[in-house]
């Protein structure tokens, strides 16, 4: 404890020291950003201006691309400023705000893909109860829970990591990630942290079961059908909603109950890249390309009315 500081500010990972890196991944980072940006605005725009999608799917949906956003909107944008920049610095207060709202999203997110997947086996196994079920005010009552656990779950994990004293603000994380910010913390076990990791996980595991459970359950129900159209529809948005989900659980897993070491690893920022990236840049394509509706709405905000016809 006797070289327990006041830590003011915090420094994050450097990718690199040579200038042209520092631009390869800063324009790297704008690609992927830009992309899951256009991607996801370009499925809310087209859900709230469409009003044949207003239903309890396309809800859920227009609200996944909104916390896929502001998940990725709170780390990414810091880390190009940073390489653009040559700096390393992010406040005390920034890096709280990172840890608060990246979790916040993500952990909505994942309620949301589960909510999602309650919806589908309502729909696919009981599709005469669906409407009965299913209906806006029902989903309207789940989501508003979802930000909310998302905030509690988020306040919870960000007063247990910044209730001890640091010892050193070197972040190796290009995002102020909890598992790096234990590493810096001046008692060798922050029991509070732990217990809500630990919480945390055991959550993310049971919503992950209960997505795959439900899916196996859908996937009973499709193989009874007899048209391969529908077959083919339902396990190629139900497969690649299994392998992201699954992505992210367990690289997060990885990093969140990894033992703890001084050392930098390069497979900490590769894991910390795919759960923190990855999801929200893939799930606009998961759930618009192979949806006709979300691709015709998507050609009228752009203009494309010939190829929405022919669509």
């Amino acid at each position: 404890m006797s070289n327990k500081t006041t830590v003011s500010d915090f420094l994050l990972l450097e990718f690199s020291e040579v200038r042209e890196l520092q631009f390869l991944h800063f324009i790297a980072f704008l690609m992927v950003y830009l992309a899951t940006v256009t991607g996801n605005l370009l499925v809310i725009f087209s859900i709230a201006l469409d009003h044949h999608l207003h239903t309890p799917m396309y809800f859920l949906l227009m609200n996944l691309a909104m916390q896929d956003l502001g998940q990725i909107s709170v780390t990414v944008p810091k880390s190009m400023i940073n390489s653009l920049l040559n700096t390393r610095h992010i406040s005390y207060s920034g890096c709280v705000a990172q840890v608060f709202f990246f979790h916040s999203f993500a952990a909505s997110d994942f309620c949301v893909l589960t909510v999602m997947a309650y919806d589908r086996y309502m729909a696919i196994c009981n599709p005469l109860h669906y409407e009965m079920i299913i209906n806006r005010h029902v989903c309207s009552e789940m989501i508003v829970g979802v930000w909310v656990a998302g905030f509690l779950y988020a306040g919870w994990h960000t007063s247990g990591t910044f209730a001890t004293h640091f010892c050193s603000n070197v972040v190796n994380q290009f995002f102020c990630d909890i598992p790096q910010l234990i590493k810096l913390t001046c008692s060798e076990l922050n029991l509070i942290e732990m217990t809500t990791v630990g919480i945390g996980i055991f959550l993310g595991l049971g919503c992950f079961v209960y997505i795959l459970v439900t899916y196996i359950h859908i996937f009973t129900t499709v193989l009874r059908l007899s048209s391969m159209k529908e077959r083919q529809k339902a396990f190629s948005t139900c497969i690649p909603h299994l392998i992201v989900c699954s992505t992210f659980l367990f690289t997060a897993c990885f990093a969140y109950l990894k033992p703890v070491s001084n050392t930098p690893s390069q497979l900490d920022l590769v894991f910390a890249v795919i759960y923190s990236l990855v999801p929200p840049m893939l799930n606009p394509v998961i759930y618009s390309i192979r949806n006709k509706e979300i691709k015709k709405a998507m050609a009228k905000v752009l203009g494309f009315r010939s190829f929405s016809t022919s669509t």
